[in-house]
C-alpha cells in the first residue's frame, strides 16, 4: 500500500506530532486527544463471566512501543465490589473460559513462543487473585498451536483448534514438516486450487482442526484426522464457532466442505462423538448460506445458532435459528426482525435467548423467547459489541465515539447499567471528547439515511471549522457510535475538524434491504446519499465551512475515495484512500475472497465486463488531471483482500496527470495498521495531510 517514506518518521518527528496536538489552550473538559493519548487507553475485550455470575475475566490489551505489539494479560473483576485485579502478567495472554465449577480458567497464551492451552486456578479471594507461576499449567505443546476454548460441562476435558497437515496423523508429522519446510532452501508456494491466501497469510497446506485434551493433563486428540477442511473456517470470522453438549461427550461445530471456497460462502453445522474412537462427523444443516454460533440448550435438546439463507452473499440477513436436535426440525424466530443476530447465548433455564444486533449505530442487546416472539432490546441505544450471561448476570463490553470499551453490569429486567471497570476514566479525564451527534436526511430515492457528526473539542459557535467526512468499508458495515483505534473520529476532531461519518446505502443495522441496495450499485445510491448528506450538513450546521471540506476512507471507503476523485468534480480540498480498490477486473484477480465481487457485480470479470468497468474508479482516470484534489494514498504491503496494487495503480494514475499526492506503504501491515509505531505515523501523516489542504 505505498512506498516506503524516507522523511523522518522517529521519535523526534512523533515528539513535533504529539506538540502540535496537544498545544491546544487546557479547558475546564480538558485538551484534545493527543496520539499518545490513543495508545496509552487499556483495550479491554473478551468478557467472560463465571458460571455463578460473581466474577468476570477479561483481556486487556496495552501497546508497547518498544516490542510494536500490543501486550495483553487477563484480569479479574469482582461483580459485587468492582474491585479488578490483573491475573496474569506476560503479555502474552487472552481467550480466557472458565471451567464449569469455577474454580480453573483456560486461556491461549504465547508465553512460550507459540499460542497453547494453559490453565489457571483461581482463588475465589479476588483480592488474592494474582498469577502465582505454581498455579499456571500447560496443557498443550503442539507444534500448531490452540485457540478456540471450549469446555465440557463436566469440566473433565477441554476442546480447541489445532492446524494440521491434513494427511498427519500426529504431531510429530506435523512438526517434522514444519521443520523440513523452515530449512528448505527453497521457498516457493505451488498451488493447484483457490483461497490459497488470505488477509496476511499465504496457505502452507494446513488446516484447523478440532482437538480435545483432558483437563487433568494428558495427549490432545485430533477428532478429525485426514479431514482436509477448516474448523473453524478461518474465512467466515464468527462468535463461538464450537459447542460442547451437555452429554459431555457430543461436540457441535461449523465447517466449509465445499470444493471451490473461494466462491462458497456455505457452512454447515457438524455433530461428532468426542469420545468414541474414529468417530465421523454428521452434518445437521445443508441450507446454501453459512449456518454458525451454534450453542445448545441446557437440557441438549436443541441448538440454537445464526443462519444465512442466501448462498455466494456474505452480508445476507443472520437468522436466529433453533434446530431440534431429535426431529432435524429448524425454525427460524427472527424472521420480522429486520435486523442480523451476532451472538446468540441461551439462558440458564432454557426459556430465552440473548444475543446483540447493529442497530442504527448502536449496537444493543436483545432477548427472545426460546419459542418466538417480538425480541425485546435490553440495552436500547447502546453500543455492547460484546457481552455475556450466567446465573442471573449479564455483563457487556460499552463503548461510545467518546468513550473506549469498560465493563458493565447490566439488569436483565429494567436495562439499567453499573459501571464494573474504569480502566481508562483517568485518562478520559483529562480530556475533551465531544459526544457524537446523529442526525438523518433524504438519500437517494427520498430514503431516511443516519449519520453521526463530532464538533472540534473547545467548541467556538461563533465560529467555521473546516469538515473531513470519513467513509466505512464493508461495503455493508456501518459507523456505529464505538471507540475505535484505527480511524478514531475524536482523533480528527481534535485537529479542529467538524468530522462527518454517514451510514450510506449498503450499510448494516437499517434493515436487509438497506444493505442489499448497494449490489451492484457501489458508485450509484451510495455516493448519492454520501454527497446528500454533506449538503445536509453544510446547510443546517452553520459552524461548517463549504469551502473546506475533505474525504478520507478505507477499504471500500478507499474506493469511495479513488471514486470521488473523479466523480466529485473537485468539490473536496483534499482526499485520503486507504487500501481503496481501484479496478475492479485486477482487484478480482488478486483479492481470494472471491465471493464478494461475484455476488456484488453479478459475476466475473469476463461474464459481467459491464459491471466491473462501470463501477471501476479506473475507468475514469482521465479526469483525474482535470479537477487535481491533492490526495493521499496509503496501503499495507501485506494485504490479500484489497491487494497494496491497487493502491500503486491509483497513485501512477496520479501522479501521471501532475495531481498532488503522495503514497506511503507499510511493508509489515496488512489491510489494517495495528502496529503500535506504524498507527502513530499513519496518524501523523493522515491529519498532516488535511492539515496541509484545509488551513
Amino acid at each position: 500500500m505505498g512506498k516506503i517514506l524516507r522523511k523522518a518518521s522517529g521519535p523526534a518527528a512523533f515528539s513535533v506530532f504529539l506538540t502540535v496536538l496537544v498545544s491546544a489552550a487546557a479547558q475546564a473538559a480538558g485538551r484534545p486527544i493527543a496520539a499518545a493519548d490513543l495508545l496509552a487507553m487499556e483495550r479491554l475485550s473478551d468478557p467472560q463471566l463465571s458460571p455463578d455470575g460473581a466474577r468476570a475475566v477479561y483481556t486487556v490489551a496495552v501497546p508497547d512501543l518498544q516490542s510494536n505489539r500490543l501486550a495483553r494479560n487477563l484480569w479479574l473483576v469482582s461483580l459485587k465490589t468492582g474491585d479488578a485485579r490483573p491475573l496474569t502478567t506476560s503479555g502474552r495472554d487472552g481467550g480466557a473460559r472458565w471451567s464449569p465449577d469455577g474454580r480453573r480458567i483456560a486461556f491461549i497464551s504465547q508465553r512460550d513462543g507459540t499460542s497453547q492451552l494453559y490453565l489457571i486456578e483461581v482463588a475465589p479471594d479476588i483480592a488474592t487473585a494474582a498469577e502465582p507461576a505454581a498455579r499456571v499449567t500447560k496443557l498443550t505443546g503442539l507444534s500448531g498451536g490452540a485457540d478456540n476454548i471450549v469446555w465440557s460441562p463436566d469440566g473433565q476435558t477441554i476442546a480447541f483448534t489445532s492446524e494440521v497437515y491434513p494427511d498427519c496423523r500426529d504431531d510429530g508429522c506435523n512438526a517434522a514438516r514444519d521443520q523440513a519446510r523452515e530449512k528448505n532452501p527453497v521457498h516457493a508456494r505451488i498451488y493447484d486450487a483457490l483461497l490459497y491466501r488470505h488477509w496476511t497469510s499465504w496457505s502452507e497446506g494446513k488446516r484447523l482442526h478440532l482437538f480435545v485434551v483432558p483437563s487433568a493433563g494428558g495427549a490432545a486428540r485430533d477428532l478429525l484426522p485426514g479431514a482436509n477442511y477448516d474448523v473453524p473456517p478461518p474465512q467466515r470470522e464468527g462468535p463461538h464457532p464450537i459447542a460442547f453438549a451437555p452429554d459431555n461427550r457430543t461436540i457441535c461445530f461449523t465447517a466449509v466442505s465445499d470444493r471451490v471456497e473461494a466462491t462458497s460462502t456455505n457452512g454447515d453445522l457438524f455433530e461428532i462423538d468426542a469420545v468414541a474412537t474414529g468417530a465421523m462427523p454428521k452434518r445437521l444443516t445443508t441450507s446454501p448460506g453459512f449456518d454458525g454460533a451454534p450453542a445448545y440448550s441446557p437440557d441438549g435438546r436443541t441448538i440454537v445458532f445464526r443462519s444465512q439463507a442466501r448462498p455466494g452473499y456474505e452480508s445476507d440477513k443472520w437468522r436466529l435459528m433453533v434446530l431440534d436436535r431429535a426431529s432435524g426440525r429448524q425454525t427460524s424466530l427472527t424472521d420480522a426482525f429486520d435486523r442480523s443476530v451476532e451472538d446468540p447465548r441461551w439462558s440458564n433455564d432454557g426459556k430465552s435467548i440473548y444475543f446483540n444486533a447493529e442497530d442504527e449505530g448502536k449496537m444493543p442487546v436483545f432477548t427472545i423467547a426460546a419459542t418466538g416472539g417480538v425480541p425485546r432490546a435490553i440495552t436500547a441505544g447502546m453500543f455492547d459489541g460484546e457481552f455475556d450471561i450466567a446465573a442471573d448476570a449479564l455483563i457487556v463490553a460499552r463503548s461510545s465515539l467518546s468513550s473506549p470499551a469498560e465493563l458493565f453490569q447490566v439488569n436483565r429486567a429494567t436495562g439499567a447499567a453499573t459501571p464494573l471497570t474504569r480502566h481508562n476514566a483517568a485518562r478520559l479525564s483529562a480530556l475533551d471528547l465531544p459526544k457524537s451527534e446523529p442526525f438523518t436526511f433524504s438519500g437517494a430515492g427520498a430514503t431516511e439515511i443516519h449519520g453521526m457528526l463530532l464538533r472540534p473539542p473547545s467548541f467556538n459557535t461563533g465560529s467555521r471549522y473546516p469538515v473531513v467526512m470519513l467513509l466505512h468499508g464493508g461495503p455493508q458495515t456501518q459507523w456505529g457510535d464505538t471507540w475505535s483505534y484505527r480511524w478514531n473520529a475524536e482523533m480528527f476532531a481534535a485537529s479542529g475538524y467538524v468530522v462527518v461519518m454517514i451510514n450510506r446505502r449498503g450499510s448494516t443495522g437499517a434493515g436487509q434491504q438497506f444493505v442489499d441496495d448497494i449490489t451492484g450499485d457501489w458508485g450509484g445510491k451510495p455516493v448519492e446519499d454520501l454527497m446528500k448528506g454533506l449538503d445536509f450538513v453544510l446547510q443546517k450546521y452553520s459552524f461548517t465551512d463549504p469551502q473546506r471540506v475533505a474525504a478520507a476512507g478505507a477499504s471500500y471507503g478507499g474506493y469511495m475515495i479513488d471514486w470521488l476523485a473523479s466523480q466529485s468534480k473537485g468539490r473536496f480540498r483534499a482526499l485520503v484512500s486507504h487500501a481503496g480498490v481501484y479496478d475492479l477486473a485486477s482487484m478480482y484477480g488478486s483479492t481470494e475472497e472471491l465471493w464478494f465481487p461475484e455476488h456484488d457485480f453479478g459475476g466475473t470479470p469476463w461474464t459481467k465486463p459491464k459491471a466491473y468497468q462501470q463501477m471501476s474508479p479506473s475507468s475514469y482516470a482521465a479526469d483525474f488531471g482535470k479537477y487535481k484534489t491533492p490526495t493521499l494514498v496509503i496501503c499495507g504491503e501485506q494485504d490479500y483482500r484489497v491487494p497494496y496494487t491497487q493502491s500503486l495503480e491509483f497513485y501512477t494514475a496520479l501522479q501521471r496527470q501532475d495531481v498532488p499526492s503522495k503514497l506511503i506503504v507499510f511493508p509489515d501491515e496488512g489491510h489494517w495498521i495495528l502496529k503500535p509505531q506504524n498507527a502513530i505515523l499513519w496518524y501523523k501523516e493522515v491529519l498532516g495531510w488535511l492539515e496541509q489542504n484545509l488551513r
